[in-house]
């Protein structure tokens, strides 16, 4: 049995200043957004302010899971809390559908009686709320490829932007126009954008909690790749899973024809797998000989 691991601490620095950064300007802006809601008594501000307040919420969730999933392993957790990743964006994956289910809810009861706004001051406000949400979006872009749970983060900061791009184009045309029913309309355009992203989340997130093979590996790639090196005759009970949103992990019983060179044979494979494929955690197990079950040896 071998054991390999990888380590990515350049990467969650950076990682922490921007939780750090995005989650201080966030709250600032909720104060300053809740304020001038109650003094120009613009509801829709006010329940922005409130949906922006969510959104640190789901920075803080994030961050955390990414603070524990650092947490050395102990004899009662012995993956540390890696996974708490994986939880965090199933959370921010579910939260971003509550908070489209409230942007709808909002959006048709305006429809049904449209209000007058207060432009000058909405347009003022969710300005700030572009270039602050832009700003937090543009900490996460770069990992959050490689990252669900920084995804998470970053879908929620995006999903802002665009609300806030949405209320700015609004109140502009509405100045124009006096089109009040315009408001409610652009809500339910950016809902609609948001739940086609934040779904997405959501079927990733469940699928590695459910241990499914994560989307960077290829499991029948992996298999064959098992199977065409020398001396292997047969593999079975081939496991590839995900240990965190950054970490994946693979366990497989391999048959050889010989255990003459094992230690230097296992070292070998051990380091092709982690350098062509996205792994981390390797553990092969090494059987003599041919599988007795035909079924189970084909069963890739």
């Amino acid at each position: 049995m071998h054991e390999h691991h990888h380590e990515h601490s350049d990467a969650s620095e950076g990682m922490d200043r921007a939780f750090k950064i995005g989650i201080v300007i966030n709250l600032l802006f909720v104060v300053i957004e809740a304020g001038f809601g109650f003094s120009a008594n613009a509801l829709s501000l006010v329940a922005d302010a409130g949906h922006n307040l969510s959104d640190v919420l789901g920075l803080a969730v994030s961050w955390i899971a990414l603070l524990l999933s650092r947490r050395p392993r102990t004899v009662k957790r012995t993956y540390g809390y890696k996974r708490s990743s994986i939880l965090a964006a199933l959370f921010n994956g579910v939260f971003l559908l509550v908070a489209v289910g409230g942007i709808l809810l909002e959006a048709v009861q305006r429809l049904w009686a449209p209000q007058a706004v207060a432009e000058n001051q909405v347009i003022v406000v969710a300005t700030i709320g572009i270039l602050i949400n832009g700003f937090t979006a543009w900490l996460f872009m770069k990992n959050q490829k490689r990252d669900l749970n920084i995804k998470g983060a970053f879908l929620h900061m995006a999903a802002d932007t665009l609300v806030s791009v949405g209320v700015v184009l609004a109140a502009l045309v509405i100045k124009v126009t006096d089109w009040f029913w315009l408001d409610p309309v652009i809500s339910i355009l950016i809902a609609v954008v948001i739940f086609i992203g934040s779904w997405q989340l959501l079927r990733d997130a469940l699928a590695l909690s459910v241990d499914g093979v994560p989307p960077s590996v290829d499991y029948q790639e992996v298999a064959a790749f098992l199977l065409s090196q020398p001396t292997v005759i047969g593999q079975h009970d081939l496991h590839i899973w995900a240990l965190s949103t950054t970490e994946n992990a693979m366990t497989v019983h391999l048959c050889r024809e010989t255990l003459a060179d094992n230690n230097q044979f296992l070292e070998q494979l051990d380091h092709e797998l982690t350098s062509r494929f996205d792994l981390a955690h390797i553990t092969i197990q090494v059987e003599l000989g041919e599988i007795k079950d035909e079924s189970v040896k084909h069963s890739i």
